[in-house]
């Protein structure tokens, strides 16, 4: 029988807010209710309250008409999200050869429901194909190894892979 995964503790949503406070706050250092609004795409009432639910559960600092700061707890969770999207977006554009819109668009609705063993997995995926491309001699054989050892067999044209956070 197959282990069950551990849930997100997070709805899609609350993640979605999460990751756009990252980014912001990583372009303009101060992140504003109307700049999640825009990015989002929802009201800035909407905003408000996922803020407050965000900040009840310790993952963001905001006070009324204040700027928006995430906490080290809720940092980790962003940082997580942004991770999954990000190795998602490389899997569908690298691996499946999708434009890059698309690649992001799907990233984003998959990123909140995917397992952990599928995220893992995916990853290591594409850190194999990134060493050994996919018209490659053996190529299931090479990723089985890679799979097994964890490294990339030496016969691979490159050996370097992208290091994991």
């Amino acid at each position: 029988m197959v282990k069950q995964e551990k849930q997100r503790e997070q709805t899609a949503s609350m993640e979605d807010y999460l990751e756009a406070i990252a980014n912001l706050g990583r372009e303009t250092k101060i992140v504003r209710v109307k700049q999640i609004s825009e990015i989002l795409g929802v009201k800035m009432p909407s905003v408000t309250s996922a803020l407050k639910k965000l900040s009840t559960q310790e993952l963001v600092e905001h006070e009324r008409y204040g700027h928006i700061k995430l906490t080290p707890k809720g940092d980790k969770v962003a940082r997580e999200v942004i991770y999954r999207h990000e190795a998602l977006t490389r899997f569908f554009s690298q691996a499946l050869d999708i434009n890059q819109e698309i690649a992001e668009e799907d990233a984003c609705r998959i990123e909140h429901v995917i397992s952990p063993l599928c995220m893992e997995r995916l990853v290591k995926f594409v850190e194999f194909i990134e060493a050994c491309p996919l018209g490659s001699a053996n190529f299931p054989s090479r990723y089985e190894y890679y799979l097994e050892h964890g490294e990339i067999p030496r016969d691979c044209s490159r050996r370097s892979l992208r290091k994991r956070k």
